[in-house]
């Protein structure tokens, strides 16, 4: 009795089962979009630094026509090409677009895609020249930087060469004391 039950267990579970049903990877109605285009990272990069520097020559004629006293905007390299047709929507209208003198706009802002930015005015951070951590500390005899107590007995174990090679990662001219 014990094996006919363990029979029909056995049938009723794979009668259950999903494991005979095909699985395919894909959707088998998935049709390839003809229309869409693929670009590169590349080209999606420089379309946008072109179109930025656009913007930017675009503000700049606007505002030497603000200061001039000329109330009408200057036109966009798109707009010579005959590009009136299509509707850009990060161009303000003629009727948005008031020259006002208040607004001083500056002149290069460093967005995600550019690199020209101007240099920080923070303080440069300190790094651990052993662990890479942030250093507060400088060793007055090496001049070798330090994060905390545990380097600091680290760096006393030292021997001259090791210290210099260590300098020398770092980009210092090493002279040890």
């Amino acid at each position: 009795m014990d094996i006919v039950w363990r029979i029909v267990l056995q049938t009723l579970a794979e009668s259950l089962s999903y494991l005979t049903y095909p699985r395919p990877f894909k959707n088998p109605a998935y049709t390839k979009n003809a229309a869409r285009r693929t670009r590169t990272l590349k080209s999606v990069l420089s379309q946008e630094r072109e179109r930025e520097r656009l913007d930017r020559e675009r503000r700049r004629a606007e505002r030497e026509a603000a200061l001039a006293g000329a109330s009408i905007p200057a036109t966009a390299e798109g707009e010579e090409r005959g590009d009136e047709n299509q509707m850009d929507v990060d161009k303000p209208s003629a009727s948005e677009t008031k020259p006002t003198l208040s607004v001083v706009e500056e002149e290069d802002i460093p967005t995600y895609t550019s690199i020209e930015a101007p240099p920080s005015i923070l303080p440069q951070k300190r790094y651990c020249d052993i662990t890479g951590l942030e250093a507060p500390y400088t060793d007055p005899a090496t001049g070798l930087r330090y994060h905390d107590k545990s380097i600091y007995e680290f760096i006393k174990t030292l021997n001259a060469s090791t210290v210099k090679e260590y300098l020398a990662l770092r980009g210092v001219n090493p002279i040890v004391k």
